[in-house]
């Protein structure tokens, strides 16, 4: 792998460069159709998911949203990022990124992304030793 300007590529059997996103990446990706409740259309997520994982073409994402309810699971974007509005902290998603096509849009603090998995963490919590 080569480091670009803070975004991981791999190099192809054919020379070119493909992004694979790093925990903390804030992408473009499509998430349409949806069912339900679900969050839909061309939208912003957050990586959860290290880059180990990441490497096998999927990946663990929290969608987000500007729509703000006041839900508890809504995580705000701190200042100082280009992308508005909150994290869903609830709509994990695991996705292909390679046929949802991820775009990098920019990076946020590990700060940030400890505290949306500490939120998920209320939600799949470790279970009790007995």
């Amino acid at each position: 792998m080569v480091k670009v300007t803070g975004v991981k590529q791999l190099v192809t059997k054919f020379g070119s460069k493909v992004y694979v996103p790093e925990r903390g990446d804030i992408v473009w990706l499509n998430f349409s159709p949806q069912e339900g409740r679900e969050q839909a259309g061309h939208r912003p997520a957050l990586i959860i998911s290290p880059m180990i994982y990441n490497d096998l073409g999927l990946a663990l994402v929290c969608l987000i949203t500007n729509s703000t309810k006041g839900y508890p699971f809504e995580v705000p974007i701190p200042s100082g990022i280009n992308t508005t509005g909150v994290v869903l902290a609830d709509h994990l998603k695991s996705i292909d990124w390679k046929a949802r096509k991820a775009e990098f849009i920019e990076k946020v603090s590990v700060k940030f992304v400890t505290e949306v998995i500490s939120i998920l963490s209320v939600i799949i919590p470790y279970p009790q030793q007995d």
